[in-house]
């Protein structure tokens, strides 16, 4: 999603109001965008809790401020000065966090974003995780509060068009239960439950806003009474599980049964590629395909 992100940062530059600004990181994708922003393109190096104390001011000032660099060095470095900077003012400043998940897996734990949706949203980000490229135009065109984009790799069914942008997108509709995935996930769930004989597949959800209010009406009458599976490369604890079983049970709405496919964690031995770890956390094209032919 980088590259898309980049194309429309590039026109997001023609307007003076916005300022990008980078922890020292982008090369081979962002000279482009470093072009057009011109004077606005600042490097704030490798400083991030800084570099959000320059976007909350800069914001303050009038500008809104696109914030770029590996996820987990763009929320969990600088998270009081998310709080105290952007959040308590409410500013339109987007922290943009590339490879969430496992996106940067040879690199190791340190790398790796697990939490991040969780720690954000508790203090009342806007939290977006879109599961196609197409859906970075959209939510970079509406930022007015503080937000986090969390970039992925999108996984497209080949000759699947894509749903127009919501929080909640029916990718797939069927008769055996109900699959919610978050971000890219869902696009990779998507890819796999196609292989399934029609009669055996269940209908697909992709969320994008980490919401506890953006389910629609047609997921809730679906869900009744059916098997529940969701699908997050985030760690369970204040995951996208834990939101949705809230919701359900304020409303008072009972499940066949729910499985939840989530990050198993950091490594602490040895590690690998983000496929090496999402199989590892069941989050794998062909166990996630096992799984629903054969229960396990």
């Amino acid at each position: 999603m980088r590259k898309e992100f980049a194309d429309q940062m590039s026109k997001l530059g023609k307007d003076k109001k916005h300022i990008f600004l980078t922890g020292d990181l982008g090369f081979m994708a962002l000279e482009n965008v470093r072009d057009i922003f011109g004077q606005r393109f600042i490097n704030c190096g490798v400083s991030e809790q800084n570099m959000v104390g320059v976007a909350a001011g800069l914001a303050k000032s009038g500008f809104t401020v696109f914030v770029y660099s590996i996820a987990p060095f763009i929320y969990a470095r600088p998270y009081e000065h998310i709080r105290n900077d952007i959040v308590f003012s409410n500013l339109p400043v987007c922290l943009v966090g590339n490879g969430g998940g496992y996106g940067y897996g040879y690199m190791g734990p340190t790398h790796h974003a697990l939490e991040d949706c969780a720690a954000l949203s508790a203090l009342g980000m806007n939290v977006i995780v879109p599961v196609f490229d197409k859906d970075i135009a959209k939510v970079t065109n509406n930022i007015s509060s503080p937000t986090y984009l969390r970039l992925g790799l999108e996984t497209l069914p080949e000759g699947k068009d894509i749903p127009q942008y919501d929080s909640w997108r029916l990718l797939e509709k069927g008769n055996n239960g109900v699959v919610v995935g978050l971000g890219p996930i869902a696009g990779l769930i998507w890819e796999t439950i196609l292989e399934i004989p029609v009669n055996m597949r269940p209908s697909l959800w992709a969320v994008s806003d980490f919401d506890l209010n953006g389910a629609p009406d047609e997921f809730y009458r679906q869900v009744g009474n059916q098997n529940l599976y969701i699908f997050e490369e985030h760690v369970v604890n204040g995951g996208l599980g834990m939101h949705i079983s809230y919701m359900l049970n304020t409303r008072g709405i009972n499940l066949l049964s729910l499985t939840h496919k989530y990050a198993f964690g950091y490594p602490k031995d040895t590690f690998g590629s983000q496929n090496y770890h999402r199989k590892q956390s069941g989050l794998d094209k062909e166990t996630v395909l096992k799984f629903f032919l054969e229960g396990k």
